[in-house]
């Protein structure tokens, strides 16, 4: 570096607020406030940025969104991430601190009021888009600062620390989605985590601070190069060291680096992206069960990088870590996808393939974290984030691809997300907008479709007998089915049949029962011998033709006919008149009776069941609904385990790729040889700080 003469900047205490520079490397508490400030910063930002995956259910019902739509909204954020990484490279010339504090304050803003207010899918494809865009840039803004306040010799600790930000953001979200359930509305997620974004913007404009250019460019092996650091920041020649930042940084060791980390992470996107719409559609789960799947997967992988992030630093070795997890990966994410054509596989069984693939991601990725900035200052290190811009611009492209591929793969998702629950629901007998006995019937339909066309054959086949039976009051029938022989219930039944009153059928039956052969000669009679009778009961002449008239119909005697008019001129008038008049209806009403006592009981029970239910306008309508989209749901069910599979493989497929791009890293796999270097640094600092006239303090 040149050791041209720069002036330090004004003391910290005077800067204005916008200003954010340390121009001394801080003391110990200062340095740890701020990496506290970052870490929940990233926390917070992560945990806006992956609501949407945790509400993917609820969010592509709601608008009616397809998942093809969904996901490309997911990729333009990807992409505008992408953009926004590689530009936030300005931050080695400008500064950190700004970005985070501004970045917050705007994705907070969006959260609170811009998701809530965004009216169809291309107003939250918008708003989410621009919370993409910002995420890109403060991905590279906030672990160049843990670079910054962190030396080599603690900075796997360090980068696990600020890997908690995405890692804990998950949890986070699943932990708040998976207790509140359906009880809130999903848009009230987005305004909780708008408040909180606020909040910790003004909390990090309060307390957070950056080194100065001259000191955050230079290589700090070890807390003890402190001294060191700030004598020589007053000869660094910063402009010099940040001339042509991507022409130094775009070299094999780092885009190489940066790809195999992007693949090996392509089964950490899809589980914050898409899991819990994975696990709701293959496995039924819930939404709360979904996501709290997600509790185990983070908490544990939070809790690998923080053991193994020390253990890497007290080990002086990253490589070996990345190969033992990388390893562990590959196996888990295996057994992971094998489950996805096991559909009973219980929520057990995923909470522990999730937890040990989870670990297994976490001992890889805080030693290649660290790894990866120790290369990049190899090469510069006063462009530290610049090196972490390409990082950011190659993982966010890459994970914009495997997403924009998920719904060509995995083209099941949207009937199973949109059609899915109704078709479940009525067939399952749990529509809410049908009564207990309509789900009833819909659901037998759906579990036996031949009951609609036995209903139908049965109607057809009885179709007089089933009009005589709706004339019949209702408990006039349970009547007669619990006692077929209850005459007061025959009379009944008669008359609702008949519409003849109950009196009137109770003379006709009585008369009939106590004169039935007066009555069948009076029926024989021509009419105008019944008039001439009636006009004058003595006229012989009447008389004779009336007995011819009955011999020659009924077959019997002239004594009998006889015998049979005497009966009938000695019922009253009245009388007969009524079973003149309402005889034949009751007559009919009988023979009707009788053929719907005919019918067998099962036939009858079973159409009372369904032949009713069936002719419902809302029982029709669930099932119309059935025929046109249980067929579409069903082959999307049977299909969707397949293609997961096929997507988990890719995912596979970049852990692989990640394994033999480990050598291309700067760092040991001998933690000898590691402590051998650090020695030599230390007596190199000793002879640095005796010409500085420092000593060794």
């Amino acid at each position: 570096m040149s050791t041209t003469d720069v002036t330090p900047a004004p003391a910290a205490a005077g800067n204005p607020w916008w200003r954010l520079q340390l121009d001394h490397y801080p003391s110990t508490g200062v340095r740890y406030r701020c990496l506290g400030i970052v870490v929940l910063a990233t926390v917070v930002l992560y945990y806006q940025f992956y609501l949407a995956g945790g509400l993917a259910t609820h969010i592509l019902a709601d608008y009616h969104m397809t998942f093809l739509f969904f996901v490309n909204t997911s990729v333009v954020g990807y992409v505008l991430g992408a953009v926004a990484s590689f530009a936030t490279g300005v931050a080695d010339r400008y500064g950190r601190a700004n970005i985070v504090v501004v970045g917050l304050m705007v994705v907070g803003l969006l959260c609170l009021i811009g998701i809530p207010l965004a009216h169809g899918i291309w107003g939250f494809a918008i708003v989410f888009s621009a919370i993409g865009l910002v995420e890109g840039v403060i991905l590279v803004a906030t672990p160049a600062l843990i670079r910054d306040f962190s030396p080599q010799l603690g900075r796997a600790s360090a980068m696990g620390f600020w890997t908690l930000g995405p890692v804990l953001g998950s949890l986070v979200v699943s932990i708040q989605i998976s207790n509140t359930g359906n009880s809130t509305a999903w848009q009230d997620h987005y305004i909780a985590a708008g408040i909180v974004g606020v909040i910790v913007s003004l909390m990090a404009a309060a307390w957070l601070r950056e080194l100065q250019p001259q000191l955050r460019d230079q290589l700090m092996i070890s807390v003890r190069d402190r001294a060191l650091i700030e004598a020589r920041a007053k000869g660094i020649d910063v402009e010099a060291s940040l001339r042509h930042p991507f022409r130094q940084m775009l070299k094999p060791d780092i885009v190489l680096s940066a790809f195999a980390i992007s693949v090996f992470l392509i089964i950490y996107y899809t589980a914050v992206g898409f899991f819990p719409t994975y696990f709701q559609t293959i496995f039924g789960f819930s939404q709360s069960q979904a996501n709290a799947l997600g509790n185990w997967n983070w908490a544990f992988n939070a809790g690998a990088l923080l053991v193994i992030g020390y253990l890497s630093d007290k080990l002086r070795v990253r490589k070996p870590f990345m190969v033992v997890g990388a390893v562990g990966a590959i196996v888990f994410t295996i057994i992971f996808l094998t489950k996805a054509t096991q559909p009973h596989t219980g929520y057990d069984t995923f909470v522990w393939i999730l937890v040990l693939l989870a670990v297994s991601l976490g001992v890889a990725y805080a030693p290649w974290m660290a790894s990866f900035t120790e290369t990049v200052e190899r090469r510069n290190p006063a462009l530290a984030a610049t090196g972490l811009a390409i990082w950011g611009l190659i993982i966010r492209i890459v994970i914009a691809i495997v997403v924009f591929i998920l719904p060509f793969v995995v083209t099941t998702v949207t009937t199973l997300v949109e059609q899915g629950p109704t078709v479940q629901a009525i067939a399952t007998g749990h529509d809410p907008s049908l009564t207990a006995a309509q789900n009833a019937t819909v659901k037998a339909v759906a579990a036996d479709p031949s009951i609609v066309t036995k209903t139908q054959a049965l109607a057809a086949q009885y179709q007089a007998q089933l009009a005589t039976a709706a004339k019949i009051d209702p408990a006039t029938t349970a009547a007669l089915t619990a006692n077929p022989n209850d005459q007061a219930a025959q009379i009944k039944a008669l008359s609702d049949i008949s519409g003849v009153s109950v009196a009137d059928v109770t003379t006709v039956a009585t008369i009939e029962a106590q004169h039935p052969n007066a009555i069948a000669a009076g029926q024989a009679l021509d009419p105008a011998t019944a008039a001439a009778l009636f006009t004058n009961p003595s006229d012989t002449a009447a008389i004779a033709r009336a007995v011819g008239e009955v011999v020659a119909k009924l077959g019997v005697t002239p004594q009998q006919a006889g015998a049979d008019l005497q009966e009938l001129a000695s019922i009253p008038v009245s009388q007969l008149l009524v079973v003149q008049s309402q005889g034949p209806k009751v007559a009919t009403a009988e023979s009707q009776l009788k053929d719907l006592a005919a019918v067998p009981a099962a036939d009858l029970a079973f159409l009372k069941q369904y032949g009713t239910a069936l002719q419902q306008p809302p029982v029709q309508n669930a099932l119309k609904y059935l025929q046109a989209h249980a067929p579409a749901v069903q082959k999307a069910a049977a299909d969707s385990p397949k293609q997961w599979q096929h997507y988990f493989w890719i995912a596979v497929g970049g852990e692989i790729v990640f394994i033999p791009l480990i050598f291309v890293l700067t760092g040991f796999w001998d933690p000898r040889k590691a402590r051998a270097q650090e020695r030599e640094h230390e007596l190199w600092l000793q002879g640095e700080l005796a010409k500085l006239g420092t000593g060794s303090s």
